[in-house]
């Protein structure tokens, strides 16, 4: 059996665009985070790549890192009062993880898909 070649960087960029990771034209989300159970343009099955916890790892560790900077920022720069601090943490915090999700889930549905790590099922 030969196994076709799928490059990772392209797959994970369009997904990251949220774009179908085979041929960049079909959406890849059907809500904010729901699969497409199928490509409209192509007809990939995309339903089958689980990227299970993948995304909230990374999500948490990157929005974890960006935070640094903010939270460094806004005590030195705006010197604020304890709630006004924990109201830019809360809002900074929501906004970054909508956010950086969304993007991190399509790059890891991109990169399942030019692997072809698809669930089996149980």
């Amino acid at each position: 059996m030969t196994e076709e070649t799928r490059p990772s960087g392209p797959a994970m960029w369009r997904g990251m665009l949220g774009r179908c990771p085979n041929c960049g034209r079909g959406r890849l989300f059907a809500g904010f985070l729901r699969i497409c159970p199928r490509c409209a343009a192509c007809g990939e099955e995309l339903g089958r790549y689980r990227a299970a916890d993948g995304p909230a790892f990374a999500t948490i560790s990157i929005v974890g890192l960006l935070l640094i900077p903010i939270l460094g920022w806004s005590f030195v720069a705006l010197r604020p009062d304890p709630l006004l601090l924990a109201l830019i943490l809360t809002v900074s915090v929501t906004a970054l993880t909508l956010i950086v999700l969304r993007l991190t889930k399509g790059a890891w549905v991109g990169y399942l898909w030019s692997m072809n790590e698809m669930d089996e099922g149980a």
